[in-house]
């Protein structure tokens, strides 16, 4: 009917890059080509037994059949604070500074709705993940982007930002390790970050969604860890990539206590909180044995290994990623990112992101994804060296 019109906001989000690609696939694989999808971020390897247990036990309960709280339940919490303890050296007051989430996305998007008023600036990495624009056009605020640029490690140059902007931004969203890039952040980098904070009085909102996703004896530190960025700030974290439960909806944003009371507050008249069965296997996650978690990070190091050197191989530019289940690679020369993707699926038969599908910076470099299996891969490789540019 003519007089139902979507709002205005939806017509501001960038268009879906991706629908090409989705026609594309859909062609390609009518002609019965065996498409290797190398685009999605999703682990192929499962849950852990021992948390699909503990999850089975929990939905069994009548207990954790009624609306859960808001903020997540005191076990759940203490629980992610215990973790921050163990992992990062963290202090964390579970009641005032532990919000559960129903996954990391729902929380970065319901954020600038505690704190950006209309007209306001968030500042934000580009490329970078789409919600933290889609978050702030919601809110009514206006985005600014910084580029990440190879010259620079991917690492956002925060003197570049001009003072007017600064002077109305509220918020700062920053994402290490980095996706799409994979690129890594050291101390320095949050020793800037949050002096950038204090001076321009500045919220930190930084997603660590692949914090564990680290190869070669890396640890990715957490900005929590930098002095004084509990003050400024707050992280956002998952256990989707860590534990393989992307399907589960859980996750956790910890940090400063009025920055997740602010989440809070909103979540509260929003969402009724994250189902309590998946909390329990939540804890049994964080508590329960660790020991597959590097037999994960050694299933993707093998993969990452495999492709850029079969990457490599065929002339293309990629750096060997410390973290994230990502490469990102350059196009050939006389390509551009979406010369390239379609030429991989249409000649090929290979699915990956084009760079610029995160934001205008990411010309120049198409996404790889790490999450299928290694004879997949391998296949892949194949094919790359067979079809070629």
């Amino acid at each position: 009917m003519d007089w139902i019109k979507k709002a205005d906001r939806l017509f501001q989000l960038p268009p879906y890059l991706f629908i090409e690609i989705d026609r594309l696939k859909a062609e390609v694989r009518a002609k019965g080509v065996d498409l290797i999808d190398l685009g999605v971020g999703d682990p192929d390897l499962p849950t852990p037994e021992h948390i699909l247990k503990r999850l089975i036990e929990a939905s069994q309960d009548p207990g954790n059949h009624r609306y859960p709280s808001y903020s997540g339940m005191n076990d759940f919490r203490k629980s992610v604070a215990a973790w921050y303890q163990r992992r990062f050296n963290v202090t964390l007051d579970p009641v005032k500074e532990v919000v559960t989430l129903i996954g990391s996305k729902e929380g970065i998007a319901h954020f600038p709705l505690a704190f950006i008023n209309p007209g306001d600036y968030a500042l934000m990495t580009s490329p970078g993940y789409p919600v933290y624009f889609s978050g702030t056009l919601f809110a009514g605020g206006r985005s600014y982007f910084l580029p990440l640029r190879k010259e620079n490690h991917f690492l956002p140059d925060l003197s570049q930002i001009p003072g007017e902007v600064a002077r109305q931004a509220k918020v700062l969203f920053i994402n290490y390790p980095n996706n799409p890039t994979a690129a890594v952040a050291d101390r320095s980098f949050f020793e800037e970050v949050v002096a950038f904070a204090w001076e321009h009085r500045i919220i930190i909102a930084h997603d660590a969604a692949y914090s564990e996703i680290a190869y070669d004896g890396y640890r990715p530190l957490s900005f929590l860890e930098v002095p004084g960025s509990k003050e400024v700030g707050l992280e956002f974290h998952s256990l989707s990539k860590t534990y393989n439960m992307t399907g589960w909806r859980i996750g956790f944003a910890v940090g400063n206590a009025q920055l997740i009371g602010g989440l809070s507050q909103v979540k509260s008249n929003i969402d009724s909180g994250a189902p309590q069965a998946i909390q329990w296997a939540g804890i049994e996650a964080l508590e329960g044995p660790q020991s597959g978690l590097e037999e994960m990070r050694n299933v993707y190091r093998k993969r990452r290994d495999l492709m850029v050197r079969g990457l490599r191989q065929i002339g293309l530019a990629v750096d060997s990623p410390k973290a994230s289940f990502y490469l990102w690679v350059e196009v050939p020369k006389g390509y551009t990112s979406a010369q390239t993707t379609r030429h991989l699926l249409q000649q090929a038969g290979i699915v990956t992101t084009p760079g610029n599908g995160f934001g205008e910076p990411g010309e120049g470099y198409f996404r790889i994804s790490l999450t299928v299996p290694q004879e997949r891969l391998e296949e892949a490789v194949d094919r790359l060296s067979r079809v070629g540019f």
